[in-house]
């Protein structure tokens, strides 16, 4: 089936002449991944450049002038702390005992306990437990009355996402996928080098906040140029593999432990997308969009030039309508301004169907669900014991056989069951972890192994479910504000993200809660999901109205004819 003329091209159509998933669009899809490497290391980056060194106080008593170490066996006598269950002393970070003799000669190592009194002193000299460098030593934020500020930095950063996300989803229905994508990678570059130069803490919250603004686009338009690149069978695969290369991103930040200065872990992060730049040379623009735009014979060469990379030949009459539809688009069209209005039609129409509406919200609702665990989980893991840096590493790497899960899970189950399965796994795993934590952390400690277990496939579902909503929320949107819409659930989301660091502070009011809360709300979530339409193997929607069809029995054919009449009526109307 070809377009003819007065009949919209349909891409979907298109893709079967030119290769669903050929060596064109796999060479593009490969382009627009490695940007969301350094997406996702900028988006966490803040754990260790705003991190929490270890340290306590210098006891000039005691410590070694030249090489004072932290761990020393007369810590305890010496500076106030904590006794973990396994017999481990943690020091305190600003406080230090009053000496009960001023002739202690200095760094003597002779520190009994006699030699100290009870009473606790503020000091103003710190050993610090490695050659970690974070903006607390940078600008002097030591001390529990600074701590809030490094929590304001992760605040920041969530603020930026927020902003991000709703500005460059609209942007990219505007203007275009390609341009605010490679917006979006220089302004995360130029900000994160900014972060680096910042003179005082105030400043560094100001980049802190752009650079968030700018990595907050390039994951999502990534997703939306890849989405929109391949055919109905490839849609899943070509999301969970971007997914793949976000939590490696991630995972890569564990390499800060080779960089322990924060200015040179944050450059080595920003510098190099630069040669991004390249990508208006080498990336096309996504043709889905342009023909919904009505441009169809820049959409033509690009087809065209797809089709002779992956060795396929385009019929007489697709090659013919190109030139034909542009011609005709320009007859129709009035102005630029009408042409604009379409998106603002679009969601005119969206607010008018009950049925959309309904959907959407349930949609809103997920997302804000999987943000609030994915994170709050994310949060809880560094109660794990070890070294940070690799079980940061891990955390992020338990995402991929998650996001294996989804991908199985999307081709085997569709998209409905896969959103509900991975949701009511990760609830039946956080609450069984609570559970656990409840009633048997007093009984049986050797349980503790369990408890974490339950708490990885906590998170191995939460990250399924993330990464299939994606894919899900894409194919319910009609391609006109396709990436608007992904854009608003993923604004939402970033705002049900600013809750997940309070929530395990409810742990202090009962250990389990957290857990169970993270439980309740992913069932409640799960059994939503079982009332939204399936879209596997189904055509993208381009108009309101075949969004409005997906699981009811409508015409697809028939669809877009009516959706355009509609359309061209209510521009009349205005």
């Amino acid at each position: 089936m070809t377009a003819t003329v007065g009949t919209p091209m349909d891409f979907d159509e298109i893709l079967t002449q030119i290769g669903e998933f050929g060596r064109y669009q796999r060479r593009n899809y490969l382009l627009i991944c490695l940007p969301v490497l350094f997406a996702a290391a900028n988006s966490l980056s803040y754990v260790f450049t705003a991190g929490f060194p270890t340290y306590r106080c210098y006891i000039p008593e005691c410590d070694n002038p030249q090489e004072p170490q932290y761990q020393t066996e007369w810590l305890e006598n010496a500076v106030p702390g904590t006794w973990s269950k396994q017999g481990h002393f943690t020091a305190a970070t600003c406080d230090r005992y009053v000496t009960s003799n001023a002739n202690i000669s200095q760094g003597d190592g002779q520190c009994e306990e006699s030699l100290f009194t009870k009473e606790v002193e503020r000091c103003q000299d710190y050993v610090y437990g490695s050659r970690e460098q974070t903006i607390v030593q940078e600008w002097q934020l030591m001390c529990p009355e600074n701590t809030w500020k490094l929590a304001f930095v992760g605040t920041i950063h969530f603020a930026g996402l927020v902003i991000g996300t709703a500005l460059f989803g609209y942007l990219a229905d505007r203007f275009g996928r390609k341009h605010i994508f490679l917006f979006c990678i220089i302004l995360m570059s130029l900000t994160g080098v900014a972060q680096a130069l910042a003179w005082n803490y105030i400043s560094f919250l100001i980049f802190a906040l752009l650079n968030a603004v700018g990595t907050s686009g390039v994951y999502p338009l990534a997703f939306i140029i890849g989405v929109e690149m391949v055919g109905p069978r490839k849609r899943e695969m070509s999301s969970i593999v971007l997914n793949y290369f976000y939590a490696v991103g991630e995972a890569l930040l564990g390499l800060a432990i080779f960089l322990p200065n924060w200015k040179h872990l944050q450059l080595a992060l920003s510098i190099p997308p630069l040669i991004f730049i390249v990508y208006v040379w080498l990336v096309p623009e996504s043709v889905r969009w342009l023909l919904a735009r009505n441009k169809h014979e820049k959409a033509g060469e690009i087809i065209k030039k797809a089709a002779h990379v992956n060795r396929r030949e385009l019929s007489v009459e697709l090659m013919a309508s190109f030139k034909q539809q542009e011609l005709e688009s320009d007859k129709d069209e009035r102005d630029t301004k009408q042409q604009d209005s379409q998106i603002w039609l679009a969601v005119k129409q969206v607010f008018s169907s009950h049925i959309l509406l309904a959907r959407y919200s349930i949609m809103l609702f997920i997302w804000a669900v999987n943000a609030i665990v994915f994170y709050g989980l994310s949060l809880n893991s560094t109660n794990l014991s070890g070294n940070k840096y690799l079980n940061f590493a891990l955390v992020c790497l338990i995402e991929i056989p998650g996001y294996t899960l989804a991908w199985v899970c999307l081709r085997k189950f569709g998209r409905r069951l896969a959103l509900s399965g991975s949701l009511l796994l990760c609830s039946i795993t956080c609450v069984g972890s609570g559970y656990i934590t409840m009633v048997q952390a007093d009984r049986l400690p050797s349980a503790n192994w369990l408890i974490i277990a339950l708490f990885l496939m906590g998170k191995l579902g939460i990250t399924s479910s993330f990464a299939v909503v994606y894919t899900y929320t894409a194919e319910m949107m009609p391609t006109v504000i396709r990436s608007g819409g992904v854009g608003v659930m993923s604004t939402f989301a970033r705002c049900g993200a600013m809750l997940a660091p309070f929530v395990p502070l409810l742990g202090t009011l009962y250990e389990p809660l957290p857990l169970l809360l993270f439980g309740a709300i992913s069932l409640i979530a799960g059994l939503l999901s079982l009332l939204l339409p399936e879209t596997f193997h189904k055509k993208l929607p381009d108009t309101v109205a075949e969004a409005i069809a997906l699981g009811h029995k409508i015409s697809v054919d028939d669809e877009p004819i009516c959706s355009q009449n509609e359309e061209h009526q209510s521009q009349q109307d205005t």
